[in-house]
């Protein structure tokens, strides 16, 4: 059975990802483009009988060579890999959007028009002349809005229609445009057909006017040396891509006049700009906006993490059974510490992804996540980042985990893992839960300044993680910000907006709970033993290597309670509290899997056993430690790459250490 390749091509924000998970469903898959940090997604989906393969291209706002992600798209199309070009379009800012239509015709390639968000566009009481466009263009064109499952029979319709058309865009009308800047006839001479397989003369004379190097080196490589030095003298010294963007708005206007009817609608919610674009308030409302937001994911994340509670339930009762049954005490720790303990564990925290993503989702569809990247755009750029990085930074202060789910809006790969990678550096809301703890017991009064120290070491780490991961993840021309416009607000699709919550939340679980699972089991194997402490492989390994650690400042039960921390740092303090009171890690364990309360007198026995430049150490190493085996296998999810999660795993498990170190021997000299 043959395979049909679709290309899908738009500007963020066109609804390009709504329409690829939609079609593709679970049956996609995520990777790089070879050599590049340039995320690929690709899918596939069966109608009438029919296998169609799907390339979500990445997003970009032309097809000009201003980064890996423009010059990846265009060459896929050119190549022929694709037998058809769906090319989306927002449908309530039209003439801004069909610029992409505009900067890809002329592509010698199959393609058809989605005239996205129509929902958006009736609210905004405008009307738009299909057939009218559809004449003026040559290639099939449909209104459509990719959030309503019903409509999709219309789409597989407008599909099957472009393929068997094959139509190109009438690009005769642009070129009329083309031909009244000075030189463009003439270097269009000098180029003949299939120069470079794909591309037609009229497009790449245009992108060599447009000083395009990707385009000029490769003709200057095909063409004589007589043809490069014509066209070099005709080039001239015109305004470029300024004239052959005028060229292209005018060829639009004509597009739409006469095509979309209706004035827009004023929207209530827009004097929100006033306040998110202002200079000195944007900033604070932004994070006042998220904070807010965190808050509240926690309403609809309660009932499930409520649900943990049955398996606490569950965990007794099986323990209690296998226990009467005479089964070993290996068997029973393995199925109620392990397999049970972790999916109560996963569960909780899939309840505050659930929460996360389903309110900064609603943000997102009404329009407000575009401004919150917008007004952060210039400050992340300083690091080589783009504005949609600040939410995962900022989500992360409550849980790492959903950090790094919020990066996955992050088109490039590269600024994708090094958004997670500083994402890690932020303190989660569990370690804030035991920071505080730890530094009035042994602080007092002093307990703020060693808060303000781990605030100032974050900011810091921040920056030093940015320059040794951003100088292999981000190549120098695109460490710069976002090139976007803010889409105009309208109300949320409450059906689409659930299909995706639901579905991001169960993809998260099924990837997640296979690392926690894995990890668990291991940390667990290495603390069992026939009851006593120094009976396990965790005990013999950790006094061992002490002489090494208390160099570090950690001796060799803050040592195995800084390796628990990186399964749950709440987890640390069960720990403590089992070896400084006689009790067996596993025990240890399972109360940092369930995130038991801390013993009553538990002050008076760090104060008895811990040192004043131990317990800074120790505070330094579990904060900036790994956050927690959940978040690792979230990062692994969004990057898809075990080289880089274990590369970010181990940077910071040194870096923790390192930490630790200073604040000991600065301890010693203090106290």
């Amino acid at each position: 059975m043959s395979t049909t390749t679709i290309a899908l091509l738009g500007q963020p924000n066109s609804g390009k990802s709504t329409l690829f998970n939609a079609l593709t469903g679970l049956h996609q898959h995520v990777g790089n483009w070879p050599g590049k940090t340039v995320e690929k997604k690709e899918g596939s989906f069966a109608y009438k009988g029919s296998t169609y393969d799907v390339a979500d291209l990445p997003g970009s706002y032309s097809m000009s060579a201003n980064s890996d992600e423009e010059v990846i798209t265009r060459d896929f199309i050119a190549s022929g890999n694709a037998d058809v070009v769906c090319i989306l379009a927002d449908s309530s800012q039209l003439e801004r959007s069909l610029f992409m239509l505009a900067d890809y015709a002329g592509i010698d390639a199959p393609c058809f028009l989605v005239l996205n968000m129509e929902d958006v566009a009736k609210e905004q009481g405008k009307t738009i002349d299909v057939a009218s466009l559809e004449k003026k263009l040559g290639i099939p064109v449909m209104l459509f809005s990719a959030t309503d499952t019903k409509a999709y029979d219309k789409f597989y319709t407008t599909l099957e229609r472009a393929l068997k058309a094959k139509s190109r865009i009438d690009v005769s009308a642009l070129e009329e445009e083309y031909e009244k800047l000075e030189g463009y006839n003439e270097i269009k001479e000098q180029i003949h057909d299939n120069v470079i397989p794909g591309y037609t003369p009229m497009w790449l004379t245009v992108k060599y006017l447009e000083n395009d190097k990707v385009v000029s080196a490769k003709l200057k490589s095909e063409l004589s040396e007589d043809k490069v030095a014509t066209i070099e003298s005709l080039k001239g010294d015109n305004n470029g891509a300024i004239a052959t963007g005028e060229c292209k708005f005018k060829w639009i206007d004509e597009l739409v006049e006469g095509t979309v009817k209706g004035k827009k609608k004023t929207i209530k919610l827009g004097k929100l700009d006033r306040i998110y674009t202002h200079r000195f308030w944007g900033k604070p409302a932004v994070v006042l906006t998220v904070v807010l937001g965190l808050l509240a994911s926690f309403i609809p994340a309660l009932p499930i993490m409520a649900v943990a509670s049955v398996f606490d339930i569950l965990k007794n009762f099986a323990g209690e059974a296998l226990n009467s049954a005479g089964c070993s005490p290996f068997l029973i720790g393995l199925l109620c510490d392990v397999v049970i303990q972790s999916m109560s564990y996963v569960t909780k925290m899939l309840g505050f992804v659930f929460g996360v993503t389903l309110v900064f989702g609603l943000l997102e569809e009404v329009g407000v996540m575009a401004r919150i990247s917008y007004v952060f755009d210039n400050t992340m750029g300083k690091l080589g980042l783009q504005g949609k990085s600040v939410m995962p930074f900022l989500v992360s202060f409550g849980c790492t985990m959903g950090g790094a789910a919020g990066a996955r809006v992050i088109d490039n790969w590269g600024q994708k893992i090094l958004t997670i990678a500083l994402a890690w550096a932020v303190p989660c809301g569990a370690a804030w839960a035991t920071i505080p703890m730890l530094s009035t017991v042994f602080f007092g009064p002093a307990a703020p300044v060693v808060i303000i120290a781990v605030l100032i070491v974050m900011i810091l780490h921040m920056w030093i993680t940015a320059k040794i991961f951003g100088a292999k993840l981000i190549n120098k021309e695109d460490r710069c910000g976002m090139i976007m416009e803010l889409p105009p607000y309208h109300k949320p699709k409450w059906g689409a907006l659930f299909r995706y919550v639901f579905g991001r939340t169960k993809d998260t679980f099924f990837r997640v709970v296979k690392v926690v699972l894995l990890v668990c089991l291991i940390f667990w194997l290495l603390s069992y033993g026939s009851g006593a402490t120094d009976t396990s492989i965790l005990y013999k390994v950790g006094t061992a290597i002490e002489p090494v650690t208390k160099f570090f400042g950690l001796p060799w039960q803050l040592f195995i309670a800084f390796i628990a921390a990186s399964v749950g740092k709440e987890g640390a303090i069960g720990v403590i509290t089992a070896l400084y009171t006689g009790g067996s890690y596993g025990e240890g364990f399972a109360q940092a899997m369930s995130g038991a309360a801390r013993a009553a007198n538990l002050g008076d026995i760090l104060l008895a056993n811990v040192s004043r430049p131990e317990a800074l150490a120790f505070i330094f190493a579990i904060t900036f430690n790994m956050p927690c085996v959940v978040a690792l296998a979230a990062t692994y999810q969004e990057i898809h790459s075990v080289k880089w999660t274990a590369r970010i795993a181990l940077y910071y498990t040194l870096v923790s250490l390192a930490l630790a170190c200073a604040a000991y021997h600065i301890g010693l000299i203090i106290w």
